[in-house]
């Protein structure tokens, strides 16, 4: 662990806030860096204090910064700590989420981008050379996945969104997973909660409709599997636009809400209590 060794005149000139600020930039290196690892417990909070030279109460301001950004977890009690969580797109979801709902954006123009920008990932897929023994497999596998599970409507929904995440991801360009697949998470939490309440209501789609959907899947795969470009791009355009129009549906002027990663990781079923 790095010391940030700050001298007492240093001290003097910086207020609490501060200090905490470049604790806080300190720890958000190392963990971006690599040098704290995704699940390691960081030390006792004295033994930070004395490793970073700094009071209680800057230390407390630096790991509730990092608390908010998703980058630790700090556990209160007799079992305390912090847990250090490497940088996720959940992370990155809930704050475009808070931007986005701050603003009054409805979920139509978040399908509205992904109707643009995820055809382009299938058409990326299907041009990498590695595309048989990367992307392909991962996609047949998904796909097998949902045919086990045709009868529960949620879980087939679930399975369903691994697909198109694992479509985004198969484009190979890091940025573009990055952000694509941002706003693919954010597009999840709301299809998510329609399968949940449609299938609680009795209107999830029919067996018939679901076979079509995973029909589609299986042809979209093929074509990146052949290196069809274009069909690929076509193919993902007309199934983005067949079902999202069934999310729309249920509320097309619903506005986007943030869901933070904390909700994102826990059971399916607790997830909007």
């Amino acid at each position: 662990m790095t010391a940030l060794g700050i001298g007492p005149e240093a001290r003097r000139r910086l207020s609490a806030p501060r200090i905490a600020e470049i604790v806080a930039d300190e720890l958000r290196r190392q963990i971006i860096d690599g040098e704290l690892a995704d699940g390691d417990l960081l030390p006792r909070q004295e033994v930070l204090v004395e490793q970073f030279n700094v009071s209680l109460v800057s230390l407390r301001e630096a790991l509730r910064i990092l608390e908010t950004e998703g980058l630790v977890s700090v556990r209160r009690g007799n079992r305390g700590g912090a847990i250090v969580h490497a940088p996720a797109k959940t992370s990155a979801a809930y704050m475009l989420g808070l931007l986005l709902q701050s603003e009054s954006v409805v979920v139509a123009d978040l399908g509205t981008a992904l109707l643009e920008l995820e055809p382009a990932c299938a058409a990326l897929a299907a041009q990498r050379s590695d595309r048989a023994d990367t992307i392909v497999p991962e996609l047949k596998e998904i796909n097998s996945a949902m045919e086990t599970h045709l009868e529960d409507g949620p879980e087939f929904t679930e399975i369903g969104r691994r697909f198109h995440d694992s479509v985004v991801h198969g484009c190979g360009n890091r940025t573009i997973i990055a952000v694509v697949g941002t706003l693919e998470t954010l597009w999840t939490s709301h299809e998510q909660q329609w399968a949940d309440e449609s299938a609680a209501k009795g209107t999830y789609p029919s067996l018939t409709e679901r076979r079509a959907v995973l029909k589609t899947h299986v042809k979209l795969a093929d074509m990146i599997e052949t290196g069809d470009v274009d069909r690929a791009r076509r193919i993902a355009a007309r199934h983005l636009s067949d079902t999202q129009s069934h999310v729309l549906a249920a509320g097309p002027d619903q506005r986007i809400y943030a869901v933070s990663p904390q909700a994102l990781s826990r059971p399916r079923d607790n997830r909007h209590l």
